[in-house]
């Protein structure tokens, strides 16, 4: 029977304990992801010490991505209340900073290995994946990551990322990398420019890079373009075309979704002498900032069906992709087999032949052959060296595929190990001929089909706390006790 490790399956019970209290749907989303644990262990999808649960952030997760000197910073000190982040017009901080929130009133600021080694928080095990980009970078760690506390109510529940600039020179490679990564795990993208730098064209890179990756994004709703330090332009005989300008540079980049805003700080804005003008830009900044924060405070929300919605994705990427990909690997692998087998064989076979016919007469002695020992003996023999000859085809052949699943891994984004999966399917006791994958069957298919169905009985249930379309007694999204369940 497959069996979890001792690791995983404390982080497990340690993540169904904080959900027993936080969010009950929540806590049942988990024990289907382990059903989804135990299919994958026996394909050799998953190693014992893996989860899929634990490849997601439960806590909602709001990235603040921008250049050097955009005002993110200040942005995130204005929404927090507390001024946590440094700020100033050069490059104040080369840190991914994680904020979290904590219940003591002084804040701490704390190395990157508080991230790298808690397996709750999205950074853990950073260094492995840093020193894939940059071998030896992993060890600096800290200069890379830090954590930060912070006692403001808006933080409960969510996890805020502020990024250093990344126009940045120095370990840019591997900044971008994270930059990618926390993209993907995020619930809330927030993209800040700077207004004062009124030609976008002078951040071709920058804009290129945090731009057209959003593009054919299946979650592009969750990028937010903020045109920040308008006040800058205040004075400009022509405002309106600075907004302009950006809007046309990510037009140009095929940006068709996400919402643009335009914001500043109102407690370090420029005087804006005109009444009418200063009214104006004030009136459009609060409409802009009051939409950016509800959508950062519904972000507890989305995050809930977005974990129900990766269980979903995760139990149809294994039997739409990953299994496909898999049959067509070992058949691949087979007829390769087959054919080294057929030439190999053919080839000793053609050795002895041409070795009678040019002797005259059976490569074989006469008293071998009137031996039944000898002749056996000599036939297991041949027999061993043939079986050996068959695997050693069968490990090359292997090898050979090895390339092409790890491909499908990358362009299909598949969760799970398509080479161990693959080669749990070609151990020495598998059968060339064995069309499904190892741990593949009808059995397999069913539980998968249950996980699916389990998705969307919670979609219901979360349906049923957060929105009330019958007008009924139904708990939602703002009564007191439907917002202590909200958050993970």
């Amino acid at each position: 029977m497959t069996t979890m490790g001792t690791l995983i399956e404390g982080r497990l019970k340690h993540l169904e304990s904080h959900l027993e209290q936080e969010n009950p749907v929540l806590l049942s989303t988990v024990r289907s992801f382990r059903k989804l644990d135990m299919v994958s262990y026996r394909m050799g999808l998953l190693d014992q010490d893996e989860s899929y649960a634990t490849q997601i952030p439960w806590w909602p997760l709001i990235s603040v991505l921008g250049t050097f000197s955009s005002g993110k910073s200040t942005f995130i000190n204005h929404y927090l209340g507390f001024k946590l982040e440094r700020t100033g017009n050069q490059a104040v901080d080369d840190h991914f900073t994680v904020i979290c929130y904590s219940r003591e009133e002084t804040s701490h600021a704390l190395p990157g290995v508080a991230l790298d080694s808690d397996p709750r928080f999205p950074f853990y095990q950073m260094s492995e994946k840093i020193d894939k980009v940059a071998l030896g970078e992993g060890r600096r760690i800290d200069a890379y990551l830090q954590l930060k506390t912070c006692s403001s109510e808006q933080l409960r529940g969510k996890i805020l990322i502020d990024s250093p600039g990344f126009d940045a020179d120095a370990q840019r490679t591997s900044t971008l990398r994270i930059t990618d990564y926390i993209i993907d795990l995020s619930d809330l993208v927030l993209v800040i420019f700077d207004a004062r730098h009124p030609e976008p064209g002078a951040m071709k890179d920058t804009l290129d890079h945090l731009v057209n990756k959003t593009i054919d994004r299946p979650d592009s709703g969750k990028f937010l373009y903020i045109l920040n330090q308008l006040d800058t332009t205040a004075r400009e005989d022509n405002p309106e075309e600075v907004v302009a300008a950006w809007q046309r540079a990510l037009g140009d980049r095929g940006l068709t979704a996400g919402r643009f805003y335009t914001i500043y700080d109102p407690d370090s804005a420029v005087p804006i002498e005109d009444d009418k003008l200063r009214e104006r830009f004030e009136r459009k900044r609060d409409a802009d900032l009051d939409e950016i924060h509800a959508r950062m405070h519904e972000v507890e929300v989305e995050r809930a069906y977005r974990i129900v919605g990766s269980l979903e994705k995760t139990a149809r990427d294994i039997e739409e992709h990953a299994v496909p990909a898999l049959r067509e690997a070992l058949g691949r692998w087979k007829r390769r087999v087959l054919w080294g087998d057929a030439i190999i064989f053919g080839l000793l076979f053609a050795l002895l032949l041409s070795l009678t016919i040019k002797q005259g007469y059976s490569p074989l002695p006469r008293d071998f052959l009137a031996s039944p020992g000898m002749l056996y003996g000599s036939l297991i023999g041949l027999a061993v060296i043939l079986v050996g000859l068959h695997y050693l085809i069968r490990k090359a052949a292997a090898r050979s595929v090895v390339p092409v699943l790890r491909r499908h891994m990358e362009t299909l984004g598949i969760k799970g190990n398509l080479v161990e999966a693959f080669r749990h399917g070609t151990r020495p006791w598998r059968s060339i001929f064995s069309k499904n994958p190892a741990g593949w069957s009808r059995r397999t298919r069913g539980k998968l089909k249950q996980v699916i169905e389990d998705a969307d009985t919670y979609i219901q249930t979360l349906n049923d706390r957060f929105t009330n379309p019958s007008g009924s007694g139904t708990l939602t999204s703002d009564t007191p006790d439907a917002k202590q369940g909200e958050t993970v």
